[in-house]
């Protein structure tokens, strides 16, 4: 039975503290500027949050988003819905749409 419970402690500790490191973020933001790498293999996306007003970067690195970037379906002034994880310290694109669909 203490092994039992020793272990449900264990599990509830451990739990909590791996959701610390990985978080991933959700907001929907303007697009005020994008920058795309040389090698045209990431870009830097500088959203204006709708809520805040704040200016969040976001890297950019899936094919999908950056062909929309370079095909200009995604542009200056878009509404963006966009999911990142920031656990390297680096906002990390996980989800980049336009609210409209794109």
């Amino acid at each position: 039975m203490g092994k039992i419970v020793t272990l449900v402690l264990l599990l509830m500790l451990t739990i909590p503290i791996g959701a610390a490191f990985a978080e991933e973020l959700k907001m929907i933001g303007t697009v005020s500027k994008i920058e795309m790498a040389a090698d045209k293999k990431s870009a830097i996306v500088i959203l204006k949050d709708v809520k805040s007003g704040a200016d969040v970067t976001i890297v950019v690195n899936d094919e999908l988003t950056l062909d929309k970037f370079n095909d200009k379906r995604i542009v200056d002034g878009d509404e963006i819905r966009c999911k990142y994880d920031n656990e390297s310290g680096k906002n990390i694109s996980m989800l980049f749409r336009k609210t409209a669909g794109c």
